[in-house]
């Protein structure tokens, strides 16, 4: 499992300095059906942004 999880999508409240995600876990999914075919086709729902 990765050790350290890189973002910079730095207007959610789990980004921090460094370009590091602090959430304890990451959810990822695939918006163009059960199976995706690059990166283009995933999303972030770990995304939460600051208010």
């Amino acid at each position: 499992m990765a050790q350290d999880v890189l973002c910079e999508v730095s207007n959610c409240k789990f980004w921090e300095k460094g370009n590091r995600c602090s959430a304890e876990e990451i959810y990822v999914v695939s918006h163009a059906g059960e199976q995706a075919s690059d990166q283009e086709e995933t999303d972030c729902k770990t995304f939460d942004p600051v208010h």
